[in-house]
């Protein structure tokens, strides 16, 4: 498919509103990011509710429109449309039976989604994020660089909070990434983390045991949230709603996101997070990052993983 320049509408279309929907929908909100907020659910009240529950904060953020509804068609102008619908793990369920059962969601959901927009922005917040953003890719015939997933965006941020503890500096200074899968075999790299220029290993704070431990309190967040409060949805509402804004406003920011990569450290043919510019028209360019030996083996790991889960169900 053609790439096309979407119209300057300013409007998102959210798929899904649960709580990571709802709440992404609420960040963007307050960010003033979007003109016109819509959110689209199977179950029209639930869309409903939330949409009346923001609705009522309009006085205090009249520069956006809420609308709801339980049709695709109300895709229909969106810049971006931002899919977080999805199943969720059932007990007793593998990872690959999820897989499964989502990507059947979206042989449905994305071609529906492309009748009424050509033009849009895909962004994949389902999860497992690297498979269903593959698949969108695939399901939709857009170009690579308006599909891809918010990948380890959220893992990112994660790290660099508890880097910035550790070293007592904003998280925001803080120059580091996670990368690969959204999931077990994510990595570090360490080998270019640095807080102004200076590599983290140059400062007193810097400790490897200390670094491996903050790897895996990064890897094992989201199961630490969960088990005190059932889900994580505030970090990846922000983050969405941090995304948008960086793509509207055309503000060629770099996040780590989940997106095609050809010939990247060797990689082909799969979706994993790397180092990507985004602005209006989506992905500009992939940053390649500087890896040595360890990180590239730890990459090539992750994207075979991602290659065998994608066998399962392409």
């Amino acid at each position: 498919m053609e790439a096309t320049m979407a119209k300057r509408t300013g409007k998102v279309a959210i798929i899904g509103a649960g709580f990571v929907g709802s709440t992404a929908a609420y960040a963007l909100l307050i960010e003033g990011a979007a003109s016109e907020i819509t959110l689209i659910d199977r179950h029209l009240q639930k869309a409903e509710g939330e949409a009346m529950d923001l609705r009522h904060g309009l006085q205090f953020r009249a520069d956006s429109r809420v609308t709801y509804g339980t049709s695709y068609s109300l895709c229909r102008d969106a810049e971006i449309i931002v899919v977080c619908a999805g199943a969720h793990q059932e007990k007793g369920e593998t990872r690959l039976d999820l897989v499964k059962k989502n990507a059947a969601m979206f042989r449905e959901m994305i071609p529906s989604i492309v009748k009424h927009n050509k033009d849009c922005i895909l962004v994949v917040v389902s999860n497992p994020v690297d498979i269903l953003t593959r698949l969108a890719l695939t399901y939709s015939g857009f170009p690579a660089s308006r599909v891809f997933g918010t990948g380890t965006m959220l893992d990112t941020a994660r790290f660099r909070f508890l880097l910035g503890e550790r070293f007592g500096v904003s998280p925001e200074s803080v120059h580091a990434y996670i990368l690969g899968e959204h999931g077990d075999s994510s990595f570090p790299v360490w080998s270019t983390a640095n807080i102004a220029g200076v590599p983290l290993r140059d400062f007193r704070q810097y400790d490897k045991r200390a670094m491996e431990g903050i790897y895996q309190q990064t890897k094992n967040a989201a199961y630490e949230v969960i088990a005190r409060k059932g889900a994580t949805y505030y970090a990846i509402g922000l983050a969405v709603a941090r995304l948008v804004k960086a793509i509207l406003s055309d503000q060629n920011m770099v996040f780590a996101l989940s997106a095609l990569l050809k010939g990247y450290h060797g990689v082909n043919g799969i979706c994993l997070s790397v180092p990507c510019v985004v602005n209006r028209e989506g992905i500009k360019e992939q940053i390649v990052m500087p890896l040595n030996a360890e990180e590239k083996k730890k990459l090539k790991k992750s994207a075979g993983v991602i290659k065998n889960t994608f066998k399962g169900v392409s």
